[in-house]
């Protein structure tokens, strides 16, 4: 699934965003301790593997221009979900969260930057593809991003189930595409080339809705009070943190440091330092926790299940 950068939007988004996601709180129900994650066996870790541990410190690519999983606040500072695990890996490893250097990649950079060895791995909003699995080994997913609708607060829109008749907006080459030209055939889909577009015309009037990617939408609608996102998910395909193809070194510590967190439910947690609090409960599904657990899709083509 071909993820794409805040950058489209532009740096007023992105800063306007920022001061909106770092600031969330939790509710008191929310930051209740989970009981299956006291009783739960929190997994021992193994041996760092040997350059990060001889080094005394990972390297780790994180986007820099997609809030709220990975960004620069107005300080000059990494932050965001992707930064934090980044950031926790440290702690695990060293004691200390500033045992790490961050690298900013983007979609395209990403993948050469982690072959060329610049960085350990890659925790910078990465879906799993039968394609990029040929390149790279993945972790456990860390992350399930699911695909959700962006309308105007005064859509008959509620779910995709309200979309016969109804122009979708989404942006050319998206798998969202694909999946409504297989599933929804009575569905009119405008393809644009960017995001911004896509939001645009959704505020325009030129479509109902704009289907893509959660991680995105979701930072749109808290910037814009007169937008807002549809309750219904689809098209699940979960983030991995992305590693060397053969590194099994890395791929086993990585993989012990997500079990742990999940057991210790670290990832809602961290969700909640990077969300408003109103959009957290409809989030708390999207990250490992402890007897939620997601797969990757392999050997199946999530645009051609239309169930």
């Amino acid at each position: 699934m071909k993820r794409i950068i805040l950058a489209t939007i532009g740096v007023a988004l992105v800063s306007a965003v920022l001061a909106t996601w770092g600031l969330a709180q939790s509710t008191a129900a929310e930051s209740a301790a989970s009981p299956a994650a006291a009783k739960a066996t929190i997994p021992k870790l193994p041996a760092l593997p040997s350059e990060v541990r001889s080094r005394k410190r990972w390297l780790i690519g994180v986007k820099c221009d997609f809030p709220p999983f990975g960004f620069i606040d107005v300080q000059g500072k990494n932050g965001g979900y992707d930064v934090e695990v980044a950031r926790r890996f440290a702690t695990l490893g060293f004691g200390r969260p500033n045992r790490v250097s961050l690298t900013c990649v983007t979609t395209p950079s990403r993948i050469p930057t982690l072959e060329s060895k610049r960085v350990d791995v890659i925790i910078s909003t990465l879906t799993w593809t039968a394609a990029r699995a040929q390149q790279i080994d993945f972790s456990i997913p860390y992350y399930a991003a699911t695909g959700r609708l962006l309308v105007k607060n005064e859509s008959s829109v509620t779910s995709t189930a309200d979309l016969a008749g109804k122009t979708v907006v989404t942006t050319r080459g998206a798998l969202y595409a694909t999946w409504m030209r297989n599933c929804f055939k009575s569905t009119k889909i405008l393809e644009v080339d960017g995001t911004a577009a896509a939001v645009l015309a959704v505020k325009n009037g030129q479509a109902e809705a704009f289907m893509f990617d959660d991680a995105f939408v979701l930072g749109v609608a808290t910037l814009d009070n007169s937008l807002k996102l549809t309750s219904d998910k689809f098209l699940a395909v979960p983030w991995g943190i992305g590693i060397r193809k053969g590194d099994t070194e890395t791929a086993r510590w990585v993989n012990a440091a997500i079990r742990r967190m999940r057991a210790k439910d670290e990832f809602a947690a961290i969700l909640r330092r990077n969300a408003p609090a109103r959009f957290v409960p409809g989030f708390l599904d999207n990250v490992p926790r402890p007897g939620n657990a997601f797969a990757y899709p392999v050997g199946k083509d999530p645009t051609a299940s239309c169930t």
